[in-house]
């Protein structure tokens, strides 16, 4: 692989990754809202990104999401949020319920399921990883441990053949 293409590569990484943290936010959203999901979606790309460029004065530089991943997540989660539940329930401790996962848990715990179950190109590998990382944007304390082990555990379910 050329340097050019590493790049290229690295940075798709990072734009699909951007598009992941997008997503939840965007799930979040309209969790709270009961919006329209082609209005947030519409909103999210033209008022979200992008915020400021590496020509700004700004501190913070954000990376443009993947467009596309990001509504393919956004949508597929939507479209599939009663199915998602009843395959994170049973992965939850005997003290949780889907219902009672605060709402960034539970979008965080849905979007990483949907690719688990839905994108089986992706490796669960780094799908895990890319959503604790989401986790660890939004939480400090222990919901880290708790989206890792409900992730080991539905990813073990759902991808037998490859863990």
């Amino acid at each position: 692989m050329t340097k050019s293409e590493l790049n290229n590569s690295k940075q798709a990484k990072n734009r699909r990754s951007a598009a992941r943290l997008a997503a939840v936010q965007a799930l979040y959203e309209l969790d709270f809202v009961n919006a329209n999901v082609n209005l947030v979606l519409e909103y999210f790309l033209a008022k979200r990104w992008p915020l400021c460029d590496s020509n700004s004065n700004k501190d913070l530089i954000l990376i443009e999401p993947d467009r596309e991943w990001l509504k393919v997540l956004v949508k597929g989660v939507t479209r599939s949020r009663a199915e998602l539940d009843t395959i994170i329930e049973p992965a939850l401790n005997e003290k949780w319920t889907i219902d009672r996962l605060e709402t960034l848990l539970r979008v965080i715990l849905q979007s990483a399921v949907f690719e688990l179950n839905y994108k089986p190109n992706i490796p669960a590998s780094v799908i895990i990883n890319e959503y604790l990382d989401v986790t660890h944007a939004f939480f400090e304390g222990p919901e880290k441990k708790l989206v890792n082990g409900v992730l080991d555990r539905l990813a073990r379910d759902l991808r037998t053949e490859e863990l």
